[in-house]
Order: C-alpha cells, then sequence, then structure tokens
C-alpha cells in the first residue's frame, strides 16, 4: 500500500546484448514484489509463443507513430525497421502510486528517459570480458556469426556509454549480480524524502511530544 505523497521509483536498467539483463531482471522482479516492470509497445509481429500485453503491446506502424505524436511515449526507437517504445501515461500512473517501475532499455532510450524523468535511477550491467561476452552469444545457438559479429560491435559502443548512468553491475555472478541490484533498489526505498513521504505521521509523533495520536 502507498501513502499520500510517496512516489515510486524509475529504474533503468541497461546492457549489451549477452549481458544477462533480461535473466537479472526476470529474477529481480520475483525476488521484488514492489517492483513491476513496463511492457514496452512495438510494431513487430507477434512471435509463437507471445501474449499481447504480457510480452509487449503489439500495435500497427499508424498506431504507433500517432502515439508518437501525442506524446505518448517517455522514450521510443526504429530497430531493425521495427518500431519500440515505453509509454510514458502508465510508467507516470504507476509511479504515482508509489510503485517501483523497471525500464530495460538501451543507452539511447535511458538518454531519452533521463531527459523527462531527470531522478530516475539508471543502472549499466556489463559482462567480465569480451571474451565471455562472445562466449554467450555464441553458446545462445541462435544467431549467425555475422549476427555475433555485429552484436559484440554493437556492445562497443553502449559501453562507451557507461559513464551516463548512476550504478554499473558486473554480471560475473549471478547471484551476486542480483544481489546488487535488489541492494540499489532497496537503498532507494530508504531515502529520505522517500521515508520522510511514507512516515509523516510517525516521525511527528517521534518530534513532538506533544502529539499523542502517533
Amino acid at each position: 500500500m502507498s501513502h499520500a505523497g510517496e512516489t515510486g521509483t524509475l529504474f533503468v536498467i541497461s546492457a549489451p546484448s549477452g549481458a544477462g539483463k533480461t535473466s537479472l531482471v526476470a529474477e529481480m522482479l520475483h525476488a521484488d514484489q514492489k517492483l513491476g516492470v513496463s511492457v514496452s509497445h512495438t510494431t513487430r509481429p507477434m512471435r509463437e509463443g507471445e501474449k499481447d500485453g504480457i510480452n509487449y503491446h503489439f500495435v500497427s506502424r499508424d498506431e504507433f507513430e500517432a502515439m508518437i505524436g501525442r506524446g505518448d511515449f517517455l522514450e521510443h526507437a526504429d530497430v531493425f525497421g521495427n518500431y519500440y517504445g515505453t509509454s510514458q501515461v502508465w510508467v507516470r500512473e504507476m509511479l504515482a502510486r508509489g510503485r517501483d517501475v523497471i525500464l530495460e532499455i538501451d543507452w539511447q532510450g535511458a538518454e531519452q528517459v533521463r531527459r523527462l524523468v531527470p531522478e530516475c535511477v539508471s543502472v549499466f550491467i556489463v559482462p567480465p570480458s569480451s571474451e565471455i561476452l562472445r562466449d554467450r552469444l555464441v553458446g545462445r545457438g541462435t544467431d549467425a556469426p555475422e549476427v555475433v559479429e555485429r552484436r559484440l560491435s554493437e556492445a562497443r559502443e553502449e559501453c562507451r556509454h557507461v559513464g551516463e548512468f548512476d550504478y554499473l553491475i558486473v554480471n560475473d555472478d549471478f547471484q551476486e549480480a542480483l544481489a546488487d541490484l535488489l541492494a540499489i533498489a532497496r537503498s532507494q526505498r530508504l531515502r529520505m524524502l522517500t521515508q520522510q513521504a511514507k512516515h509523516t505521521r510517525l516521525l511527528c509523533g517521534l518530534s513532538d511530544p506533544t502529539d499523542s495520536s502517533a
């Protein structure tokens, strides 16, 4: 239950492909029930096993472009001919209810979000080495060699922007990286402004001995 004046925190999590971001976020959501994840809108076709509203909100290109025109997105991008975007209305509604929200987006999307929500908390996840990143991408067995090389090139570009983020996590040991992410989320809830909004009555009672309402 949220308290009057209490707002949630927007966590922006970015990483190069193969760093383990998706698996870490899935475990975060399982371990911390106060966290929610934003479901992106996309114009790409739905794949087998996917569900509208669960994996993505699947919309037509015309509908997506109309949403861009209305300023509906916190961030959006054209990735290999398909649009992807984060609903600004949904995110702000969740934050206003005191819910913490995770956005899984690339560094360019993170840059857009920071401009609109400067109080967001951004985290960048990296693999322990470029060699391990290559092994992980090859080990997937889903990408052709040229695709692996392209992803490695993109990873090098993304890692050049690591200094723009608030936190850096090296995903060498999965459980340790998960604990670090959960610690970041928990620490944000313990910030003074958040705690003051949540415990106003308690603090008033403790600071005023004549107040017997606490």
